[in-house]
Order: structure tokens, then sequence, then C-alpha cells
């Protein structure tokens, strides 16, 4: 096991070559919490991979949740619900990641669900050219069985998670543990970051 300490710039460059050098269209899984800053690595990876000429959909999961009346039926902070019941699976099935499959339409729609509003956005679809990249940014994606041809987990240890995470978000920290007993994030996917700090990340290699 080798771990080998990057520069942000220099992980940018890694993701963004590991989806160049697959051809026809990709599906990328960038997991990680939010202060892993998932998100902004998503937009820094889809600016490399259009230089490189892929046309690129960042879709955050955020925009994904299902309407409150369903996550929050066991209240608002239940850890469980939110590992298991707040993210619409099927939906970004439906609408991103199955059109986005080599068999798919690539008609995807970047965003379903406002949730601070909670209604349905009205966005309308983008068209995927057969070599197009989605990129899916969030937390608590893996091991739900969606069709990722590619996956990066930002791993921050319980402790470091602890010290950074909002006073507003504490409670999700029991789902971020049973996260990493349940489902193996680490072990399944295909790159994965130390990303205590997310500033001077490390990329863990066997």
């Amino acid at each position: 096991m080798q771990i080998t300490p990057v520069s942000p710039d220099v992980l940018v460059e890694e993701v963004a070559q590991l989806v160049a050098d697959r051809p026809g269209r990709v599906r990328l899984a960038l997991d990680g919490p939010p202060p892993a800053r998932p998100i902004v690595l998503a937009e820094r990876v889809a600016v490399r991979l259009r230089e490189l000429g892929r046309a690129v959909v960042v879709v955050s999961a955020d925009d994904f949740l299902r309407p409150a009346s369903v996550r929050l039926e066991y209240g608002r902070e239940d850890p469980d619900e939110f590992l298991d019941g707040w993210l619409d699976v099927g939906g970004l099935r439906r609408e991103v990641l199955d059109p986005a499959g080599p068999e798919g339409s690539g008609r995807v729609l970047p965003r379903l669900w406002d949730a601070a509003a909670d209604r349905a956005y009205r966005d309308g679809y983008t068209q995927l050219p057969p070599d197009g990249v989605v990129v899916l940014a969030g937390a608590l994606l893996l091991g739900r069985g969606l069709p990722f041809d590619m996956s990066v987990h930002l791993r921050m240890n319980p402790a470091a998670l602890a010290r950074v995470i909002t006073d507003e978000e504490r409670w999700t920290l029991p789902a971020y543990t049973r996260y990493s007993a349940e489902r193996d994030p680490e072990g399944s996917a295909d790159l994965l970051v130390l990303a205590d700090h997310p500033d001077r990340p490390a990329v863990r290699r066997v």
C-alpha cells in the first residue's frame, strides 16, 4: 500500500486522465462528505475534461434528493434515514445514469428536485455526445448499485470529519460511520483520496 501526497491540481489532473483514457460515455462518481468538497473537485475536473475535448455535465447529488414528505418521514435528523432514504436513487438512474450509459439516449437532466423549496426544478435536458461525461458529486453514493463506470472516494477519517463538519450537520456523523462499515466505499472506489485536509490530499494506491 502506497500513500502519495499530491496537490489539488495534480489530483484534478489524475482524475481527469482516468476519464479521458476511457472511450465512449463515462459516468464518474466523486463521493465524499461535504467538507471533503466533492462538488469543487467535480467542477475542476469538468473544466480539465473540456480542455481535453470531452463534453461534461456536472450533477450534484443534492439536486436529486427525495421530497421532504418522504425523506423527513422519520424526522429531520435521523441518520439512518439520511443514509438509506434521502437520495432519490430511482430518479438518478432514470434521468441521469441510465441515459448516460452506453446504450442510453444521452439525454440527461442535470437537476431534478430543489430540496430547499421542496419542488421540482424546471431545467431542460442536456444531450450528451457519444463520448460525453457525467460527473456525479456528493455524499454516500457508493454501494447502492448505481451504474457508475468509475468512482473516486474522498475519505475523511471520523475524527477529521467531526472536527470540521458544521453544527447543523453533526447529526449525520453516525450515517458516515455506517456507510464506511457497511458499504466499503474505500474498497469499491477506483481511486481512493485521503481528504482529511482537502487542500493537502493524498492518493492511496495498492
